[in-house]
């Protein structure tokens, strides 16, 4: 069974900075690429990062202007997001994500598993 475990959300004020953490078990991890997206009230599902499963290749929106850090620990299953900068705009719940594309996907549709998310509250 595969599970994908969020953590590290919580409310920060502007311009200051989270790690989240997902912690992946029941799959191969080294095979799959990661990724992170996020849902505001309201809104759709959107695309934060993504890294493929070497971790040697990386994409994000244009929108986040290098703000955010995508990484991962193939050895201990674990995807990492560094969120700096942060604005109330940010202010969603956060999911980790699991897809065998071999490339850089960035459509939720092309994953296969999901976590249950973890809040992120940015206060201005």
């Amino acid at each position: 069974q595969v599970q994908l475990v969020e953590s590290g959300g919580g409310l920060v004020q502007a311009g200051g900075s989270l790690r989240l953490s997902c912690a992946a078990s029941g799959l191969t991890f080294s095979s799959y690429a990661m990724g992170w997206f996020r849902q505001a009230p309201g809104k759709e599902r959107e695309f934060v990062a993504v890294i493929a499963r070497t971790g040697y290749s990386t994409k994000y929106p244009d929108s986040e202007k290098g703000r955010f850090t995508i990484s991962r620990d193939n050895a201990k299953n674990a995807v990492y997001l560094q969120m700096n900068s942060l604005k109330p705009e940010d202010t969603a719940v956060y999911y980790c994500a699991a897809s065998r594309n071999v490339y850089v996907p960035s459509i939720s549709s092309q994953y296969a598993y999901w976590g249950q998310g973890t809040q992120v509250t940015v206060s201005s």
